[in-house]
């Protein structure tokens, strides 16, 4: 049974980190598809396009800081349940928000093709969307100080 525990914490320990790239990931595929798109329909600013596609992309590098703060010097049973309902959590927070921030900038790059002046404001969704990450990042940094060594 400790053997179950201790691959659970491992998988907790990991977790924010894989699930944190694949929410990059997709939400930068979703963002740098509308980009690529909104190159085709317009005479300039390609570069602003390009440059929020990315913004995702912050997803993974949160995971991985969660990653470090959780390591710890040995694996136990009493921290491997801590290390998987922190990690789990935060890495599904980090998942869902990479996705949707994807889905917000595609809509604020469509938006912008048609008014360019909206451009600005309309990354104010995603920028709240990045600031529930960085909620989760500082939920699982403060969780982390009170797991067992």
């Amino acid at each position: 049974m400790n053997e179950f525990v201790l691959a659970l914490g491992w998988f907790g320990l990991y977790a924010p980190v894989a699930l944190g790239a694949i929410g990059s990931a997709w939400g930068c595929a979703l963002g740098g598809s509308a980009a690529i798109g909104a190159m085709l329909d317009s005479d300039g600013g390609y570069g602003r396009f390009i440059g929020v596609s990315l913004m995702p992309s912050s997803q993974v590098i949160y995971g991985i800081v969660i990653m470090f703060a959780l390591q710890r010097e040995t694996m136990t049973p009493e921290s491997a349940a801590a290390l998987f309902g922190i990690g789990v959590l935060a890495g599904f927070a980090m998942l869902y928000s990479g996705i949707r921030q994807g889905e917000v900038l595609a809509s604020a790059i469509h938006a912008s093709k048609a008014k360019p002046e909206i451009f600005g404001v309309s990354l104010a969704p995603a920028a709240v969307l990045e600031g529930f990450s960085v909620f989760a990042l500082v939920f699982a940094l403060v969780l982390s100080g009170s797991i067992p060594n």
